[in-house]
């Protein structure tokens, strides 16, 4: 089961990429699908649809590497890096999908720039709250 929801994710993402349209990820995401941020906010399918195809066309150019793609369960995790067009910067993103009847039924992202990455570490530091 966890290869076809691999597979599921893995073709949603090519579709994306390859044809740069959201047409062909529609009919994989199902009719309540809710996508989650770090802020808290969420959208709906067709919200999400329209901020997706609203970021592709400035982001045409995008080449994505994909270092982890792992399932578990009803949940796929993919972990990648993503070089956005110049001037853009290096973006490594975590996508965490649960499949639902075949269908991806929800979503998170974390998407953090690269060149950010250690800034983002001090957090933790005592010495430097």
């Amino acid at each position: 089961m966890t290869t076809d929801h691999k597979s599921i994710v893995g073709r949603a993402l090519a579709e994306l990429i390859e044809t740069g349209s959201v047409d062909a990820l529609e009919p994989l995401l199902s009719d309540d699908f809710v996508h989650h941020r770090p802020d808290s906010t969420s959208s709906t399918k067709t919200e999400w649809l329209a901020a997706v195809h609203a970021a592709l066309t400035p982001l045409a150019d995008m080449r994505v590497e994909i270092h982890h793609l792992l399932a578990e369960g009803d949940h796929v995790v993919m972990h990648s890096r993503r070089e956005l067009p110049e001037p853009g910067p290096t973006i490594a993103v975590v996508d965490i999908w649960r499949i639902d009847d075949g269908l991806i039924g929800e979503a998170w992202e974390i998407i953090e720039p690269v060149a950010h990455a250690a800034a983002n570490l001090s957090w933790w530091k005592p010495d430097e709250r």
